[in-house]
């Protein structure tokens, strides 16, 4: 079992900046890719934006390419989503995952069935 826990969300202006961490602990080995979730009041929870444990490829949904940066630093069993020029659509909570198979296609990172491990949330609220 793995376990995450998100840290970094909060209230901030449109235009501005956050930097969302997800730390992992537990049975660590078994991850071979994580990604960040998000869910709006009222709405599906949607794919923002995923990475391989190893490799350097990365997947965003379209909305938030050119804005938010995904990166891990696997020493430290973490993930980031660094989040630039944020737009009160960005308001969700955002959620991280963790999945023990590896990702072959843009599809099967974009879907939330195929992770295995969830954190708790962290709110983000983009003010107008």
């Amino acid at each position: 079992q793995v376990q995450l826990v998100e840290s970094g969300g909060g209230l901030v202006q449109a235009g501005g900046s956050l930097r969302l961490s997800c730390a992992a602990s537990g049975r660590t080995f078994n991850i071979q890719a994580m990604g960040w979730f998000r869910q709006a009041p009222g709405k599906d929870r949607e794919f923002v934006a995923a990475i391989p444990w190893t490799g350097t490829i990365t997947y965003y949904r379209d909305s938030v390419k050119g804005r938010f940066t995904i990166s891990r630093d696997n020493a430290k069993n973490t993930m980031y989503l660094q989040m630039n020029s944020l737009k009160p659509e960005d308001t969700a909570v955002y959620y991280c995952a963790a999945r023990g198979a590896r990702i072959i296609t843009p599809a099967q990172a974009m879907a939330n069935v195929g992770y295995d491990s969830w954190g708790q949330g962290t709110q983000v609220t983009v003010s107008s």
